[in-house]
């Protein structure tokens, strides 16, 4: 008789408990018919090699520019919180001090970053830039889930990308005096993806309200590829346009 009560007490145990956590549940979701399943989402801002070591000279700071076409898919047992994921690119552009010469042409299989003396002809500016094609995914929080343009954001995930391109970009080529050789416009661009890191990972987190968020990026993978040249990696700080 004693495990019979237990069993029926134990059974309106549960039963009350799975009622009470369906009423939890039910409270936190909200009607989202009207909320947009995708949309587009837009990345600019400002990118530092971080790590690297002293001949890996940078000059002011790098920039960034992404886009990606995203999903939007909310959790069903609390529609506060989603899954979003996505394809698209991500630039970058890490301007080198013109004391440096970067050569990305070269046979060798290490990537120099060779320092100019002071009596050397060199480019007024310089950059190294990369594209990669990317699919990001991050887990998001929505203070308002109905309404996203009035709405506190949280987001954190990553960013897998495939390289599509690695050059340096040099522009105006200079004597070591200051004067300029074949003018302020000449520009003269090198592609060579092979000294790159060819599959990025880059950890992301986002806070912001309304279409507008801070977001950072750090890539856990290097810039060079290993073996390649010197290690260091890449910080990104920047505002996030998106929709949701």
């Amino acid at each position: 008789m004693k495990k019979v009560i237990l069993s029926l007490l134990t059974i309106l145990l549960l039963s009350g408990l799975a009622k009470a956590q369906t009423a939890t549940t039910e409270k936190k979701m909200v009607d989202l018919s009207s909320r947009p399943a995708d949309h587009l989402m837009i990345q600019i801002g400002a990118d530092n090699w971080i790590g690297g070591p002293d001949s890996v000279k940078t000059s002011g700071t790098g920039r960034h520019f992404n886009m990606y076409f995203m999903l939007d898919k909310p959790f069903k047992t609390n529609n506060k919180f989603s899954l979003a994921y996505g394809v698209g690119f991500g630039t970058n552009n890490q301007y080198i001090d013109k004391g440096t010469y970067v050569d990305v042409a070269q046979i060798a299989n290490t990537i120099r970053f060779k320092k100019l003396d002071s009596l050397s002809n060199r480019f007024d500016k310089q950059k190294v830039a990369t594209v990669y094609l990317q699919v990001p995914a991050e887990i998001r929080y929505y203070s308002n889930p109905a309404n996203p343009a009035k709405s506190w954001k949280l987001a954190a995930g990553l960013k897998v990308g495939l390289l599509f391109k690695g050059y340096t970009k040099m522009k105006d080529f200079q004597t070591f005096n200051g004067t300029s050789l074949y003018g302020k416009t000449y520009v003269q661009k090198m592609s060579n993806k092979r000294f790159f890191t060819s599959n990025d990972i880059t950890l992301t987190a986002r806070a912001g309200y309304g279409m507008l968020s801070l977001a950072v990026g750090y890539s856990v993978t290097p810039v060079i590829r290993d073996g390649y040249g010197p290690s260091f990696n890449r910080l990104s700080v920047g505002l996030s346009i998106s929709g949701l």
